[in-house]
């Protein structure tokens, strides 16, 4: 009977142990850190709100500070000064911050469309009726990339626009619509939105097909929150799928009042088909390079691996 006793005993033991390990377990599962995440009003920016007003992000036990930013100024300083581990961003931007001793890291490719938008009284169809017109753009930023991919797409001469610097991007839509601009280039959805107020489409990063949109976070965060990015990446793709199997109207109405776009985008626009979080495509990190090396803007000729981090290695 005492050895029976005993045997039980130990049983009960061994089982707490174990229960407790598996508590233990569930518990570190849950208490990842926080994230601070920087979104811009684009379409690039979507699955990341809809992950948070859907819930995708608790359900990994993942808080994210979503910050929103009207200028891509105004959002690297925000990156640079520890205010967010990373944000909705672009080639040109991960290229500029490691340049300037700032180190950071591609995660993932983002579905954003950047178009050249002209003005309701510019008689323009194509990029060459805007040559000596004033353009506006963001310097130094994927706008101004577009913005020279398309000039340089019609063997236009550099110089042959007159590009404005209009940094933030509600300013840079409400100047074209009210005539101060010929032209203008936008992200979605205020390319969509310029057009149905009357503006006209000239043509768009899709039809060049490039795409230099990407979330890059710090190399702090990369290092030291590998958990909270991975979750950070499941409750995105679970917003993918949200967004893909649902018609918009049924959240349209919940994006404008948290992304910041205007009311008009109800009717103006239409979402693309969301990807799945991956890795950029080399070509499209390479061309970006080569445009900033040719412009002076950094000195190195930064490769593949060195901007891109594959969080599952």
């Amino acid at each position: 009977m005492k050895k029976i006793l005993v045997l039980a005993l130990a049983a009960v033991m061994a089982m707490s142990a174990l229960l407790a390990g598996c508590g233990s377990r569930q518990a570190e599962k849950k208490e990842l850190q926080g994230l601070a995440v920087g979104v811009m009003p684009d379409i690039d920016s979507v699955p990341i709100i809809i992950a948070q007003e859907k819930g995708y992000f608790a359900e990994e036990g993942l808080k994210v500070d979503i910050q929103k930013f009207k200028s891509a100024m105004d959002r690297d300083a925000a990156l640079q000064s520890g205010n967010l581990d990373g944000a909705v961003s672009d080639m040109l931007a991960v290229a500029f911050a490691k340049s300037g001793g700032f180190d950071v890291k591609v995660t993932a490719f983002t579905d954003g469309n950047y178009r050249l938008i002209a003005g309701r009284e510019e008689q323009a169809a194509v990029p060459q009726d805007l040559a000596g017109k004033d353009v506006a753009v963001s310097q130094n930023t994927i706008i101004e990339y577009v913005t020279d991919a398309i000039t340089a797409s019609q063997n236009m001469t550099e110089g042959s626009i007159n590009k404005v610097v209009i940094p933030q991007i509600p300013t840079r839509l409400e100047m074209l619509q009210n005539g101060k601009l010929a032209a203008a280039t936008l992200p979605e959805p205020m390319g969509s939105i310029a057009v149905a107020n009357g503006c006209k489409f000239i043509t768009d990063s899709e039809t060049l097909g490039i795409n230099p949109g990407v979330m890059m976070f710090t190399a702090k965060a990369v290092d030291g929150k590998r958990a909270e990015l991975l979750a950070f990446y499941r409750a995105y793709n679970k917003a993918v799928k949200y967004l893909n199997e649902h018609p918009q109207e049924e959240y349209i109405d919940l994006i404008i009042e948290k992304s910041g776009f205007p009311a008009a985008a109800k009717t103006a626009l239409k979402l693309p088909k969301y990807r799945e979080a991956g890795l950029p495509a080399e070509k499209d990190v390479t061309e970006c390079i080569s445009w900033m090396n040719q412009k002076g803007l950094i000195k190195n000729a930064y490769s593949y691996d060195e901007l891109v981090a594959d969080l599952n290695k």
